[in-house]
C-alpha cells in the first residue's frame, strides 16, 4: 500500500473526535477556524510571510488567514517570487501546479509521469501523490511523491525526470513524504514508511547532486544518514545547520489509526554522524515545519475543524 492524500484525510478523520491534546501557546496570527483543513506543508514567502497548504482551501496567508490562491488538493507550496509559487497538489491532476496572481496552472503532471515510467516498478496501482517540493535553483524543482516511492525533479518548462526511487523494507513501502536541499547541495528524502506502520523504521536519506535515475539501496549515490525515526511528514535544515526531521506521531501511523497516537516530534539530527535529539514532543497531529529566522513554527491538529493551526513550537 502506498499512500494518497485521500489516506492521510482517513486517517486524521478518525482521529478528529480523540485528540485531547492541548495546543501549543501561539503568537497573535490567523485565527485558526479559518482553515478549511487539513494542512500540510509550509514555507517561507517574499516579504516574510509564512504560506501554509490548505488542503480544504489552497495558498493561505497563516499570519493574515488570506486565501492567497485557491487550489483544493493542495499538499505543498514553494514560493518563486512576489505572486508566484509552485504547489504539490491532487485537484483535477495530481501534480506539479504553477500559482501567478491567484490561479493556479497545471505544469507538470506526475500522474502521467508515473503511469508512463513508474521510475521505483512497483506498479502504477496508486498513481502519484506529489507531497513535497524544494527548489533546487530558478529553474528546476525537486519533488517528493509519495505515492511512486520516487524523488522527481520538473523543470520550468514542465519537463519531468526522476531522480531516484527507494527500496522498501519487508514488503513495507517507503512512502517519501519530505525533501529538502542541504546545506552541501544534496538532496535530503524523508520516509514515513507503509502498512502496517511499524515504528522505527524511518530513514532520512542523502542523494548526490546531479543525480538521475538512482535505485536508492543500490546506487552509490543514494546512502542513509538517519535511521530508527518513525513516521517522517517533513524536513527542514535549521539555522544551526543541522537537519529537523518532524514525525507525524511517535507511537507511529497505526497507533493514530487506533486512537492512541501519543503526539509528534521534532528530532534534530547531525547528519554527519547519524545521531538525532528530541527538540519537541507531544505535538498533535503534526503535519509541517519550518522556520521563520530562529523560530521554529509547526501546523498542528492538522484535520481538527476550528484547531487546526499554525503556531511557534517551543525548542527548549
Amino acid at each position: 500500500m502506498r499512500l494518497r492524500q485521500s489516506r492521510f484525510v482517513r486517517w486524521f478523520a478518525l482521529l478528529a473526535a480523540a485528540t485531547g491534546f492541548a495546543l501549543v501557546p501561539a503568537a497573535a496570527q490567523a485565527d485558526p477556524s479559518f482553515y478549511a483543513t487539513p494542512l500540510f506543508g509550509l514555507a517561507n514567502a517574499p516579504g516574510g510571510a509564512l504560506y501554509v497548504a490548505d488542503a480544504g482551501k489552497g495558498v493561505v496567508n497563516a499570519d493574515s488567514g488570506a486565501l492567497v490562491a485557491p487550489l483544493p488538493g493542495i499538499n505543498d507550496v514553494a514560493p518563486i517570487g512576489a505572486g508566484e509559487m509552485l504547489a504539490a497538489a491532487t485537484a483535477e491532476r495530481a501534480g506539479v501546479y504553477r500559482v501567478s496572481k491567484g490561479r493556479a496552472s497545471l505544469l507538470a503532471d506526475t500522474g502521467a509521469f508515473e503511469a508512463t515510467v513508474d521510475p521505483a516498478g512497483d506498479g502504477i496501482d496508486e498513481g502519484s501523490n506529489p507531497f513535497d517540493l524544494a527548489r533546487l535553483n530558478g529553474h528546476r524543482t525537486l519533488v517528493a511523491d509519495a505515492a511512486g516511492n520516487t524523488l522527481l525533479v520538473v523543470d520550468n518548462r514542465g519537463t519531468i525526470d526522476w531522480v531516484a526511487s527507494f527500496p522498501g523494507q519487508d514488503g513495507i513501502q517507503p512512502v517519501p513524504t519530505s525533501v529538502v536541499v542541504g546545506p552541501d547541495g544534496a538532496y535530503y528524502v524523508g520516509e514515513l514508511t507503509g502498512a502496517p506502520f511499524p515504528t522505527g523504521i524511518s530513514r532520512v536519506w542523502r542523494i548526490a547532486p546531479g543525480t538521475r535515475h538512482a535505485a536508492c539501496g543500490a546506487s552509490p549515490a543514494c546512502s542513509v544518514v538517519a535511521s530508527g525515526l518513525t513516521a517522517i511528514i517533513d524536513l527542514q535544515f535549521g539555522p544551526d545547520g543541522r537537519l529537523y526531521v518532524a514525525q507525524i506521531d511517535d507511537a507511529g501511523v497505526g497507533a493514530m489509526e487506533g486512537g492512541a497516537g501519543i503526539g509528534g516530534s521534532v528530532r534534530a539530527c547531525d547528519i554527519g554522524t547519524g545521531t538525532c535529539e528530541s527538540i519537541v514532543s507531544g505535538l498533535p497531529i503534526l503535519t509541517a515545519i519550518a522556520f521563520r529566522g530562529e523560530a521554529l513554527w509547526g501546523a498542528i491538529l492538522a484535520l481538527v475543524p476550528g484547531a487546526a493551526d499554525v503556531v511557534p513550537l517551543p525548542t527548549s
